[in-house]
């Protein structure tokens, strides 16, 4: 028998299965989860770039060959938990649909406006998330994050080049930055319904019906404007392959688990680590030579997401939700 707080007690059992269906083990140290999540996704840009094949082609496949992996997770997950509620599933499909047109516009705006501005603008994530869980579920903002926001901007500006000689040059840029303001929108919904939809357990079922989703909307849109090849070649699958198995089985699903445990702030923060390990990756793996500047950035942005998650990283009911009055500053 456990016996909680309130003093009744509750069959081992019962406390067991509350709680596998909070989530996977791991989200007992969510901070560090998320972390470990961004780290991963961020494998995908060197992926990529080795991949070198089109937007459409890339999304679909990089979900597509996602998918057996988590369903199998997913099965598992309903033997032990239950099925999910139908009606969580049409939350997770539009999610879906948010997150294939962050990939694909953001592909799509790289080349337009560049990779600097480009990955600047998608990572304004790190304000519209918060702000849209103020907004909607009225969770409070600490000061300390406010403080420290610009602190993170220029961060993230600095890792991306904006300001090294050809870090906003590309073929396009007004319809780029609209493209990149368009994926900032798309990502920052994703990363907000993902989070909210952990909240009632049963992550694995939900994200696999988010990655199902994802596929068969990025395959349309690749069909219809953005490329899609339906036999890209064994050298293209594999780099896909390890895509799909380092951001959409390992990166997506560790942030779709540890998110509802963490302030919205703290998650938007902490996927900060995203281009801080696509400009080391970079480096190790491409031979590429980050600059003096984006090194500044990279360092900026590993103190602000000390500082600002250092303290009161979890909420106060260890759903996210809203946090103790005496932590929120």
């Amino acid at each position: 028998m456990s016996r909680p707080a309130g003093g009744r007690q509750v069959p081992a059992t019962a406390a067991r299965k509350d709680e596998r269906a909070r989530g996977p083990r791991v989200t007992r140290h969510p901070a560090w989860s998320m972390a470990i999540g961004a780290l991963s996704v961020s494998g995908s840009a060197v992926l990529l770039d080795l991949a070198h094949t089109s937007p459409g082609t890339a999304s679909s496949y990089r979900c597509a060959l996602a998918l057996p992996t988590l369903l199998v997770l997913a099965a598992a997950e309903r033997r032990r938990t239950g099925a999910v509620p139908r009606h969580r599933y049409g939350l997770a499909l539009f999610a879906g649909a948010l997150f294939a047109g962050d990939m694909l516009l953001w592909t799509q705006a790289i080349g337009e406006v560049g990779a600097g501005l480009s990955t600047v603008l998608v990572n304004v994530q790190v304000v519209l998330v918060p702000l849209l869980a103020w907004a909607v579920d009225r969770e409070p903002v600490p000061r300390r994050f406010l403080w420290w926001l610009p602190v993170l901007l220029v961060g993230v500006g600095l890792t991306g080049g904006l300001l090294e000689q050809g870090g906003t040059v590309g073929s396009d840029p007004l319809r780029g930055t609209v493209h990149a303001v368009l994926a900032a929108v798309c990502n920052s919904g994703f990363l907000y319904l993902l989070r909210r939809g952990g909240h009632e357990g049963s992550v694995r079922q939900v994200y696999t019906a988010v990655v199902a989703s994802a596929a068969v909307v990025s395959l349309a849109a690749g069909l219809l404007w953005y490329g899609f090849d339906p036999a890209p070649g064994w050298r293209v699958l594999g780099w896909l392959l390890a895509v799909a198995a380092c951001s959409q089985v390992v990166g997506w699903l560790l942030v779709a688990a540890a998110s509802p445990k963490l302030a919205s702030h703290v998650g938007a923060v902490l996927l900060l680590l995203t281009p801080v390990g696509a400009v080391t990756l970079g480096a190790v793996v491409l031979g590429e030579r980050p600059s003096p500047l984006q090194l500044v950035g990279c360092v900026l942005i590993l103190v602000s997401a000390y500082v600002t998650t250092a303290r009161g990283v979890t909420s106060a009911d260890g759903q996210g939700g809203r946090r103790k009055p005496r932590r929120a500053r």
